[in-house]
């Protein structure tokens, strides 16, 4: 069947008249010569939280405008390509312009799901923490299929990422990881993944080999900036020092350089070993427990407002996604409804169409409370 070109193109010009509008372009062009005069001051560097906070807005609202103004482009040229292959009559040209069309009606599609992310903190970097649950060695080897998941997630996409803490458990796998994706709307995108994640399978550590349900956790915070306010009185911190271990107890370094940072009042444990000092591995513990502590407060104050309004219902379920290898292939969101038949690609990082119906069913359950 012939691709009606013409009503595809006007579509996506649609969508993305809708994208300008929901950005704002004339105010984010406005906000960008602001920002451009500010970090041209000669004193900027006077004040390094000030001037930080200044460049990474910067940042942020170029790399926004530039990709709406690269997609406007792209459909140009499209509709360019589509007219040389009619007048010409070269299939060979329309069958590119088919393959180009897939590719933009997919970016635009994630750009219209950028604009959904309007949410305090949907902008900044993400901190993603992985848990093993249920399951023994099953459990443990699952968060480490999933850490593996989502970087390489992030490979896919060249957001940068680093490891901040490994504990690894006795036999195989990760009781535990948290690492860092350092991408403006890090956060909005990935904090649809927090939740319980259920795997079933015939476990490759039993040798009878029967079919085992194991879970994991994953919590998604945002990673907290200097410019947000957040003390934490220094009594209401207990810090434990030891030295960092790799797997099966293999010593990464000689020295007490891993830290353990608990906030007593609410118990919140933050651990740190990937730096290579003690300073380091304390500085990055407590931009963490910030980021912990800021969420929770968020967290607890959304509550509170439920309650005042007499719905104390959760909005996330215990278990949101299952990944089942036996006795069938599948990946089904229990909250969406999105599916694939392909775990082997969802574990290699292809989880765009989960994130995406995610940030949309979000949309939908906050649409649906207000």
């Amino acid at each position: 069947m012939a691709v009606d070109f013409e009503t595809e193109i006007k579509h996506l010009r649609t969508t993305m008249g809708s994208v300008r509008d929901v950005t704002d372009v004339p105010a984010l062009e406005a906000q960008i010569a602001e920002l451009e005069q500010q970090a041209a001051a000669p004193d900027l560097w006077d004040d390094p939280d000030k001037a930080q906070g200044v460049t990474s807005a910067l940042s942020r609202a170029n790399s926004e405008l530039e990709r709406i103004q690269s997609m406007d482009a792209r459909i140009d040229d499209l509709e360019a390509l589509v007219e040389l292959g009619t007048e010409e009559r070269d299939a060979d040209t329309l069958t590119e312009a088919e393959a180009e069309l897939a590719k933009i009606r997919k970016a635009v599609g994630q750009l219209e799901v950028r604009t959904l992310l309007s949410g305090e903190y949907d902008e900044r970097a993400a901190v993603v923490t992985i848990r093993a649950g249920a399951g023994g060695v099953d459990a443990a080897d699952f968060a480490e299929m999933l850490m593996r998941m989502y970087l390489r997630w992030a490979e896919r996409h060249g957001y940068p990422t680093k490891v901040m803490d490994t504990s690894y458990a006795e036999e195989a796998g990760l009781k535990s990881a948290t690492f860092e994706v350092n991408v403006p709307y890090a956060y909005g995108n990935l904090s649809v993944e927090g939740g319980t994640h259920r795997l079933v399978r015939i476990s490759p550590f039993d040798n009878q080999g029967r079919r085992q349900t194991s879970f994991a956790a994953v919590e998604v915070i945002p990673l907290i900036e200097g410019t947000d306010s957040i003390e934490i009185p220094e009594n209401e911190l207990k810090i434990d020092v030891f030295r960092s271990s790799g797997p099966g107890g293999q010593s990464v370094n000689t020295t007490d350089s891993a830290v353990r940072m608990t906030h007593i009042p609410t118990g919140i444990v933050v651990s740190m070993q990937n730096e290579k000092s003690q300073i380091q591995n304390r500085a990055a513990a407590l931009r963490v427990m910030q980021s912990r502590l800021l969420l929770a407060k968020r967290a607890e104050e959304a509550a509170e407002r439920k309650e005042l309004a007499g719905d104390v219902k959760a909005t996330w379920g215990d278990q949101m996604r299952s990944y089942v290898l036996n006795p069938y292939q599948m990946v089904k969101d229990l909250r969406t409804e999105q599916e694939t038949g392909n775990p082997s690609a969802v574990f290699d990082g292809e989880i765009d169409s989960f994130i995406e119906a995610g940030i949309r069913w979000r949309i939908e359950q906050a649409k649906a409370e207000a």
